[in-house]
């Protein structure tokens, strides 16, 4: 998964037509290493979806801007709107993020 490295990089991607999903995250964090063992099975079942990762630490301007309180956290952008967060306590297990995930399919 591909990691954003500047703001003008993150900006780029949320603006897009389709759904960009990011992975906020740190390199400390061992429910971020957890999530990293299964989220490229679920990556797999939804090609409609562009997912990317962001460390917290890095960016935390970003971090701030969108709330993330807690890692790891999914945000679901399009057209440079925040459609959806999926907060850390709801993504630690494959059916979860799967469940949040297929809610999306709605919101095309």
């Amino acid at each position: 998964m591909e990691r954003i490295q500047t703001v003008k990089q993150y900006e780029d991607l949320i603006n897009r037509d389709g759904l960009t999903v990011i992975k906020y995250d740190a390199t400390w964090c061992p429910d971020c290493k957890t999530l990293d063992k299964f989220l490229p099975d679920i990556m797999a079942k939804h090609p409609d979806k562009e997912f990317y990762a962001l460390d917290v630490e890095q960016l935390e301007e970003i971090s701030s801007k969108n709330e993330v309180r807690g890692i790891p956290s999914l945000l679901v952008y399009r057209n440079g709107e925040k459609l959806a967060h999926l907060h850390s306590k709801f993504a630690k297990t494959p059916a979860q993020i799967s469940e949040y995930l297929e809610t999306l399919e709605s919101k095309k």
